[in-house]
C-alpha cells in the first residue's frame, strides 16, 4: 500500500477552539465525501497521561490512498479556503507527511483486512 498519511498538530488561539473545531470538522467531512482517495480524516483532541484534554491542542490525521490522491487534496479550492480561514484561529501548526510502511498491500492490491472468501482467487 503506497498510502500517504498527513498528520497536523495545531495550537489554537485562546478562545477560538470552538470555531477551529467547527471549521476542521466540516473540512474533514467534506474531504471524505468529495475526495474518493481520502480513506480517513479524523479530528482529534490530545490528552495528558491523566486523560484530561490538552488546552488549545488539536490534531488532524488523514490517510490518502496514494500520492495522486494527496496531490488532489492539496490542489482543492476548499483546502485553500480552509487554510485561510484557520489562520486567525491558530497560534501554531506542525505538518508531518509520511508514507505508509505497514500494513502493506497484498499482490492483488487488497489490504489484509479486506481478504475474504468472495475475493479468494
Amino acid at each position: 500500500m503506497n498510502a500517504y498519511s498527513v498528520i497536523v498538530e495545531y495550537e489554537t488561539v485562546a478562545g477560538r477552539e470552538a470555531e477551529f473545531c467547527a471549521l476542521m470538522g466540516e473540512h474533514a467531512r467534506l474531504t471524505l465525501e468529495e475526495e474518493p482517495g481520502c480513506l480517513r480524516f479524523e479530528l482529534l483532541r490530545p490528552t495528558g497521561e491523566d486523560g484530561a484534554l490538552l488546552p488549545r491542542r488539536f490534531i488532524t490525521s488523514a490517510l490518502y490512498a496514494n500520492q495522486s490522491a494527496l496531490a488532489t487534496h492539496r490542489r482543492s479550492a476548499r483546502r485553500k479556503r480552509v487554510l485561510a480561514a484557520m489562520d486567525p484561529l491558530t497560534a501554531s501548526r506542525r505538518l508531518t507527511v509520511s508514507r505508509s510502511v505497514f500494513p502493506t498491500a497484498t499482490d492483488d492490491g487488497l489490504r489484509p483486512e479486506e481478504l475474504n472468501a468472495a475475493n479468494d482467487g
